[in-house]
């Protein structure tokens, strides 16, 4: 065997010999892997800080304005009473109001009476009164509210008096006659929308919960 031969043969056994090695110390990989860069830097933490402010009451928003003197009124009612709630308080002044409204037309006032403050009473019955003295009556059937609304409220705070305007569309069908049967006024037979802003009052924080009728318009 020639000298050359041999040196090459010495060769190749040392690279085999190194690449051996190599393999032991690295090991092997599959595909790409990216090197992972340890840092000292410490991981930031994000923290969600909860505003102050309070959420705003959507009983009251949906029916008033936010920010306006009626919604501050409102506000203030439930402060003093916190089991008010204006959508209850607008569901009982819709029933209040068909059931005032027909006791007023049959001209009987008696199963609504502690509903109503004193002059309102005493404005219904005149009319009711002047009514009878003319030996007139009042056919009269109720369809139902068409709309219902918030129209106004204030709050004393020193009296804890709450009054609270509402504006009714209904629809009804009343007619008055004579003593004779004559109709004089209405249409007996033909709808009408009757529109009111009616006012209830009452002292917040007291033990009875009913309203009371204190202005119409």
């Amino acid at each position: 065997m020639s000298n050359p031969l041999i040196q090459l043969l010495v060769l190749a056994a040392i690279a085999i010999f190194l690449i051996l090695r190599l393999r032991n110390v690295l090991g092997t990989r599959d595909g790409f892997e990216p090197t992972k860069v340890e840092t000292s830097e410490p991981k930031r933490r994000f923290e969600v800080i909860e505003g102050t402010a309070e959420e705003p009451d959507h009983d009251i928003i949906d029916h008033a304005e936010p920010g306006s003197p009626a919604a501050e009124a409102l506000a203030a009612m439930k402060r003093a009473e916190p089991s008010f709630g204006v959508h209850d308080f607008l569901t009982g002044a819709k029933s209040a109001y068909e059931m005032i409204l027909m006791a007023f037309e049959r001209g009987d006032l008696s199963e609504v009476r502690p509903f109503l403050d004193d002059p309102v009473a005493e404005a219904f019955q005149s009319v009711i009164d002047a009514r009878k003295a003319q030996g007139q009556t009042v056919e009269a059937q109720f369809l139902g509210i068409r709309d219902t609304a918030l129209a106004g409220a204030e709050f004393d705070r020193d009296s804890g008096e709450a009054e609270v305007s509402v504006r009714f569309v209904g629809e009804l069908i009343a007619a008055t006659r004579d003593a004779d049967g004559n109709v004089v006024e209405g249409e007996p037979k033909t709808p009408r929308k009757q529109r009111d802003v009616w006012t209830f009052a009452r002292r917040m924080g007291q033990n009875d919960p009913n309203w009371q009728l204190v202005a119409t318009g």
